[in-house]
């Protein structure tokens, strides 16, 4: 098993339950990704229902003699989607999305969820300037990439739009962006401990995330992504990552449909919450290649999906 607190993870020896040949692991240097050079402290608890102060069990089992596949610290893109969703049944699942993410937690009064539009890469579909929890199919508004109304809609917006447009341009893979406010996805951008996997719900995150810190651009500011520049920073942070952390203001995650990026969102969260139980103890995080393998099995959160939707859209 891998463990961390050297800044480099020696080579150990598999036992093949084939023949019980012993063969070493790849060296792996997990300060990729941007990530600031540090020791990751061991760190973590349970699922979102154990958060309640249940210790998490560690177990691990080694099955067959499988040829070991090389580990990748750098964050692969998004396949592409299937086909393009109807408009009325998009504004319909982000009226929920906006709802799921205030009932998970993910958000608060500010926070927001976009999605592409189906067959225009050009445009996307925002909440007007409204707490996520109230957002209906009014008031959803088509936006250029400029984060320009297209239908010359006059209400108000969202000041950090250009966190949306600005990812956009750069990640075609993209189709669906979440900007979280939660608050121990805040601390571990601050923290200096490096937010990773501790179980298998959370292999998008893979060998950590990266942190935007926009004081190193801009200086002094508010802390708010509201111009083109200051989005186009936070977009060259996240890079090929599934997400980023926002020093002192929350994170991003994006994904291929709004289940995608809306399920990255929630358990981003319950790994903060996690990790911030448990800061300063031993724990054994998912290695990049166990990271990779599940994510591979948790594409869209179909499940998770159905059942917040079926939850949230009970409300009036």
């Amino acid at each position: 098993m891998y463990r961390f607190g050297e800044k480099k993870i020696k080579s150990v020896a598999i036992l093949s339950l084939a023949g019980l040949q012993s063969r070493p692991l790849a060296r792996i240097d997990f300060r990729e990704d941007g990530m600031e050079k540090k020791n990751p402290r061991k760190t973590g608890v349970g699922r979102r229902g154990f958060l309640s102060g249940s210790s998490l069990l560690l177990t691990g089992a080694l099955l067959g003699a499988s040829e070991e596949m090389p580990a990748k610290a750098e964050q692969t893109r998004i396949p592409p989607s299937a086909t393009p969703q109807d408009k009325d049944s998009l504004f319909a699942d982000l009226v929920a999305a906006n709802r799921i993410l205030a009932d998970q937690g993910v958000v608060d009064g500010y926070g927001h969820v976009s999605v592409l539009h189906p067959t225009n890469p050009d445009h996307f579909y925002i909440s007007r300037w409204l707490a996520p929890d109230l957002v209906t199919e009014n008031d959803i508004v088509e936006l250029d990439l400029n984060c320009i109304p297209v239908t010359g809609d006059k209400r108000r917006l969202y000041s950090e739009r250009f966190i949306h447009s600005e990812i956009y341009k750069v990640r075609p893979d993209v189709k669906s962006i979440v900007h979280t406010h939660a608050p121990t996805v805040v601390l571990m951008g601050v923290c200096g401990e490096p937010l990773l996997p501790i179980y298998h719900m959370t292999g998008f995150i893979g060998a950590g995330l990266p942190i935007f810190d926009i004081r190193k651009s801009f200086g002094m500011t508010n802390m708010l992504i509201t111009d083109g520049a200051r989005g186009k920073a936070l977009a060259q942070t996240l890079g090929d990552h599934s997400g980023a952390l926002m020093r002192g203001h929350g994170g991003v995650t994006v994904g291929s449909s709004l289940s995608h990026s809306v399920g990255r969102s929630v358990y981003l969260k319950i790994d903060a919450e996690m990790q911030v139980q448990v800061l300063g103890k031993k724990i054994e995080f998912l290695t990049p290649e166990e990271a990779r393998l599940a994510e591979a099995g948790n594409q869209d959160f179909p499940k998770d999906w159905d059942l917040w939707k079926r939850k949230v859209m009970g409300k009036a």
